[in-house]
Parts: structure tokens; C-alpha cells; sequence
């Protein structure tokens, strides 16, 4: 390929709207364009990276047993309503109507479609298991798109949906999926991890994600370092400290003066106690009524936990209008004596023997507060973020928060949509039974960005061979020169005659041009041609990221990138 014969819009200086490495990097690279909000053109370079993406995934998911297919990116709004997901999934789906005015959406998943396709089509058990997969557009209206490709609306996914007879088939189709996941990332050249996850919208008993890992990423995830726990934050579960249920001290209650005292840190500062003696009461409005929260003052309530605790899809920290209505008090004295909501502690909490609250009254606190003496709750559980001082669940060794980017992710949906819309097969017997489900995504647009925010330095990507646009850069110095001319359109010639993929940079730029341009891009090998190598029958390489340059002999030069491009790719 020709530098001067394809579109690579390269830009010196990083664009303003750019704030992640990745989203700034694929712009000065001219690899993407931006469009419209989160929504972004792939130029040809982008559009190879993807390809090459795709190629892995595909390789991988055939070889575990799924079969391809393309469904509708628009979806009539009628399955929703049978799944019950039409309103639950939240305003990321994006509704409208068609000329007939009926309400259809944008899929953001294909969950509904692949059910209705399979109901209509499978209906022995001798047809089973199934294994169905895409790789698709998909739209999620957020409300903040940001990073580029790491949070876009409009995204590049493969999903894909098993169904199995009973649940021991579908836990045998997990495990092959789950293994096909670390082939397919490791395959891509990623460090990642694969964290346990809640399931969020999308349903289901459990699941996984594979996070890349990366200083930048936006996800955190806690990992033991003794055995192989691993969750991110919103799933990780808080390890129960040893010992009982508090027993209520003999101390009263005492209401203390505390004037424009509100915040954790000047309660503490004020009553001279640390936040852990604190509790915080937190309001919030939910499809079900409002609720109180209980949490220490040095931990953070995880929202997550406190949804699936409850059931509910929509949970809200009330509104200062609304707690002093609930409460009677200014938002930061809200406490839990006398409150008449229903009051979910966190385990910690409950734990404690005596704790200073709000006292639902402007400039007050109440001190030797106890959970089991002072306040009726409703229920008791792990409600809290986890931190990197809490014990491993598992083992109960030290644990590390890490930083990470969510690639994929896999469910198990058990009957949550077979049962919603009817999809049942005969089995051996001749009776009716409902097909036990999973869900598999790979964010593949995603992947590109992930890979460039684990590998990059001051000069530009730093890309994994698999995933690289191209994987060699070859760089003519003085291309009027006629010697060096011939060699470089020859080696040019049978490099891509070895089955090498080479980008010619035949422009009229100068040398530093040319070296900045091949680093930005992340081209794994740069090779260079000029007059000094030429007299000594060598050529320049350079391996990206390296810091030295090696003089090949140019006879040795294709077995030598062949077999380094072989050690990287481990074939």
C-alpha cells in the first residue's frame, strides 16, 4: 500500500474535544471522524483495525460451535412490551415511530429478536443446543457519550445467544464461551482480567466481564492477590468482619448542637470522632416508594447493590425539597430515629454499638444511637462499595483496585426471556419445556480503543501485531535517489509477496515527517531504506516502542519480520 494513495488525515497537534488517550490518539491518527455526538465515521486505517477485530472473533466463536447470522437493527416495539423491557431498559433505548405510527427502537441488544426468531424455528429437543451470533451496529442513547469509542452511542458488537435444553447444557455453553472470550483477548495481544459482574439491564442469574487493563480505564475492579477473586466494584461483595449483632450500650440518646454542620468530614471535625463512629441516612426515590439508606461515614453505598437488593430499576438520591418533606430536616441532618420510611442498613452499620446520626432536625445530631434500640430496620445487607482495605470474600487475603475497560461480557439468562416470550421446545418425552438461555457481547469498536489505552507513549499507539492497520512501515530516505527507489519498490513488492502487510511511505516529506507519521499510527516495524544502509546491503528496523534500531541484512530481512511477527502473534 502507498502513504500518498490512501486517506490517513494525520493531525499534529491533539484535538480540543478529546480528553481520553484513545479517542485523542484515533483522531491525530485519522483513523476516525467524528459525525455527530458519540456517533463517529471509520476511515480506512480505523476501518482495517476493526476488520482485523472481527477476523479473531469470528475464528474463535465458529470454533467454539456458534453459528452467524444478521438480524434487524430496528425492532418493533412489541417484543419489548412482552419482555417487559420497553420501559425498564431506560432512556439509552432509543424509541420512535414509524410512518404507520408504530413504536419501534434502535437495538441497543437483541435479546427479544433472537428469542422470537428461535421460537418460531426450533421446537425439538434434537435441535438443541443452539449457538447464534452477530456482529452488528447497535445505538444506546447515553446521556453523556465521552472517550471517543469507549462510551459512543453508535458501536460495532458481537452478540451472541445459546440455548440449551436444561441448565447443565447451558452452564457447559458458558464455560466454552467463557473459555473462547480468553482465547479471543488474548488472541487481540491484551492484558486483561476476567472480574465476576452484575448483570444490569440485560437480566440473568450471573456473569462475567473481561476487563482490559489500563491506568485510564473508567471501570474499577478489586482483585485478591492470593487467589483468583476478581469483581468489579459494583459486584464485589464486602467480607463480614467476625463476631455478632451489636447489643445496645446503656446510654441514652443525647441531641447535640451542631450549627451548619452537615458534611461526614465536619461532623467528625466538630464532635472530635473519626467518620467511622458516623452514619450516613440517605434518601432516595425509587419505582417503589422512598427509602432510607444507612451507611459509615468512611464507606460509600453502592448504588448497584442497593437496587438488586430492592428490586427496583430506578433509584434516585431525593431532592432537598423532598428529604426535608420526609424528614423534617435541612439535607445533612436526616437520621434514621423516628424516620417513617422503610430503613435498609449495611451490614457494617448494624454492627455498630453506638453511632452519631442526624437527628431530623435543623443544626442537630443525635450521639449513642443504636441500631437494634433506636431504629426499626427493615432489612440488613451488604449495601457498601468494596475498598482495597476490605479482605478478599473469598480467601480473606489483601485485595488491589485495579483500573480496567469492560471488552465483554457474558450472562446467564437462564428462562428470563424464554419464559417472557414463550420459547419452549419438546422434549424427548414429547412435553413442553422452556429453553434455557445466554448472552455473550464483545464491544469489537471498543476493543481498538481498549488496546490503544493499555499501549501508547509521547510518539502515538503503540498497537498489538494483531490489531495493527498495517504491520509494516517502510520508509525510503531520499526517495529521488535512484538506487535507494529501486530497492524500496522491490522490497515493497516481496514483502507483500511474503504475505506481509507494508504501508510504502512514498511521500514527499521529510524523514521526521515520515518517522512520526509510522509511530503515530502504532506500526509494529519500521524499516528504513536509505544510501548509508544500502552501501552496506542492510536495511533500518525498528521494532515500535523499542528503543534501538537493528541493521538487517536485506536478504535476512522478510525471515526476520516473519519470525518476529510469528513470536508476537504465537503462531
Amino acid at each position: 500500500m502507498l502513504f500518498s494513495r490512501l486517506l490517513i488525515p494525520t493531525l499534529k497537534e491533539n484535538p480540543a474535544e478529546a480528553e481520553a488517550v484513545s479517542h485523542r490518539l484515533l483522531l491525530r491518527a485519522g483513523m476516525i471522524r467524528k459525525l455527530a455526538s458519540g456517533i463517529y465515521n471509520y476511515l480506512p486505517l480505523g476501518l482495517r483495525v476493526l476488520r482485523k477485530v472481527e477476523r479473531i472473533v469470528r475464528e474463535e466463536m465458529d470454533r467454539a460451535g456458534a453459528q452467524e447470522v444478521l438480524m434487524p437493527a430496528v425492532q418493533p416495539a412489541e417484543l419489548w412490551h412482552e419482555s417487559r423491557r420497553w420501559q425498564v431498559y431506560g432512556k439509552e433505548l432509543l424509541r420512535f415511530q414509524d410512518r404507520h405510527g408504530r413504536d419501534c427502537c434502535f437495538g441497543p441488544t437483541h435479546e427479544e429478536v433472537i428469542t422470537d426468531l428461535v421460537r418460531k424455528e426450533v421446537h425439538s429437543y434434537r435441535q438443541l443446543p443452539l449457538n447464534l451470533y452477530q456482529i452488528q451496529v447497535k445505538f444506546r442513547d447515553e446521556i453523556r457519550p465521552r472517550f471517543g469509542l469507549i462510551r459512543g452511542r453508535e458501536f460495532i458488537m458481537k452478540d451472541a445467544y445459546s440455548f440449551d435444553a436444561d441448565e447443565t447444557g447451558a452452564e457447559a455453553c458458558y464455560r466454552l464461551m467463557y473459555d473462547a472470550y480468553n482465547r479471543i483477548f488474548t488472541r487481540c495481544g491484551l492484558v486483561f482480567k476476567v472480574v465476576e459482574a452484575d448483570s444490569g439491564p440485560i437480566g440473568g442469574s450471573f456473569s462475567h466481564e473481561f476487563m482490559v487493563l489500563a491506568d485510564t480505564g473508567e471501570d474499577l475492579l478489586a482483585s485478591c492477590t492470593s487467589c483468583d477473586y476478581a469483581a468489579n466494584l459494583e459486584k464485589a461483595a464486602v467480607a463480614l468482619e467476625p463476631g455478632s449483632a451489636s447489643k445496645p450500650a446503656g446510654d441514652a440518646l443525647e441531641l447535640v448542637h451542631t450549627p451548619k454542620v452537615r458534611t461526614v468530614e465536619e461532623v467528625a471535625a466538630f464532635l472530635k470522632v473519626t467518620p467511622a463512629d458516623i452514619v450516613k441516612t440517605l434518601i432516595y426515590e425509587t419505582d417503589e416508594g422512598s427509602v432510607a439508606v444507612l451507611i459509615r461515614g468512611d464507606h460509600e453505598v453502592n448504588e448497584v447493590k442497593v437496587k438488586n437488593l430492592l428490586g427496583v430499576t430506578d433509584l434516585i438520591l431525593a431532592g432537598l425539597i423532598r428529604v426535608q418533606e420526609l424528614t423534617g430536616a435541612e439535607v445533612g441532618f436526616a437520621g434514621p430515629v423516628g424516620l417513617k420510611l422503610p430503613i435498609y442498613a449495611d451490614q457494617a452499620v448494624a454492627r455498630m454499638n453506638a453511632m452519631i446520626t442526624g437527628a431530623n432536625r435543623d443544626n442537630y445530631h443525635l450521639k449513642q444511637v443504636h441500631p437494634g434500640r433506636d431504629m426499626k430496620i427493615t432489612e440488613v445487607a451488604d449495601l457498601r462499595s468494596i475498598t482495597a482495605q476490605d479482605p478478599c470474600p473469598r480467601c480473606r487475603g489483601a485485595l488491589m483496585l485495579l483500573r480496567g475497560i469492560e471488552v465483554g461480557h457474558i450472562f446467564k439468562l437462564g428462562l428470563k426471556y424464554s419464559k417472557a416470550l414463550k420459547a419452549a421446545y419438546l422434549d424427548a418425552e414429547g412435553k413442553e419445556q422452556y429453553l434455557y438461555m445466554g448472552c455473550y457481547g464483545i464491544g469489537v469498536s471498543r476493543i481498538m480503543a481498549a488496546a490503544i489505552e493499555q499501549g501508547h507513549d509521547a510518539n502515538g499507539i503503540i498497537f498489538p501485531v494483531a490489531l495493527a492497520p498495517l504491520q509494516v512501515g517502510l520508509i525510503p530516505i531520499a526517495l529521488n535517489d535512484p538506487a535507494v527507489r529501486e530497492c524500496v519498490e522491490g522490497l515493497h513488492a516481496d514483502l507483500e509477496a511474503a504475505g506481509l502487510e507494508v504501508l510504502l511511505d512514498d511521500r514527499d516529506e521529510r524523514p521526521g515527517v515520515k518517522f512520526k507519521d509510522c509511530d503515530l499510527l502504532g506500526l509494529p516495524f519500521r524499516v528504513v531504506v536509505g544510501a548509508k544502509a544500502l552501501a552496506q546491503g542492510a536495511a533500518e528496523v525498528r521494532h515500535r516502542g523499542a528503543p534501538d534500531n537493528l541493521m538487517v541484512p536485506l536478504q535476512d530481512l522478510i525471515p526476520y519480520l516473519k519470525d518476529q511477527i510469528a513470536q508476537e502473534l504465537h503462531v
